[in-house]
């Protein structure tokens, strides 16, 4: 068995440390539709943020939406967060969740050489 087989082998599974949320506006949703509930959005993704479950948040760079990153232990706890914001009330944003943690092959550096 090759040493990186071993340290696989030997390698717990992943820890999710927080899940990130890629936001973007349903087809057929307005530009004025979104920015009708913004105001309210905002308002809450701060107390979130202040609260420390939003870590980050972004604009995406092709104006479709938005990316955060949650504190959350897996996607049931970021659908919970996510799913209580007035633009997923209104059902006018779809979302797409990745749970992210430590990067696994970094281990490889503490294994014995």
């Amino acid at each position: 068995m090759t040493d990186l087989a071993a340290a696989q082998a030997q390698a717990p599974s992943p820890t999710t440390t927080g899940v990130m949320v890629i936001l973007t506006a349903k087809p057929g949703i307005t530009r004025e539709q979104i920015m009708a509930v913004m105001p309210d959005e905002i308002r809450q993704t701060v107390q979130l943020y202040l609260t420390g479950k939003v870590r980050e948040w972004h604009s995406r760079s092709d104006g479709r939406g938005a990316v955060f990153l949650l504190d959350a232990r897996d996607d049931a706890e970021a659908h919970a967060i996510m799913d209580a914001l007035p633009l997923a009330r209104q059902d006018l944003i779809d979302h797409e969740y990745i749970a992210v943690g430590p990067l696994m092959p970094l281990r490889l550096l503490m294994s014995k050489p």
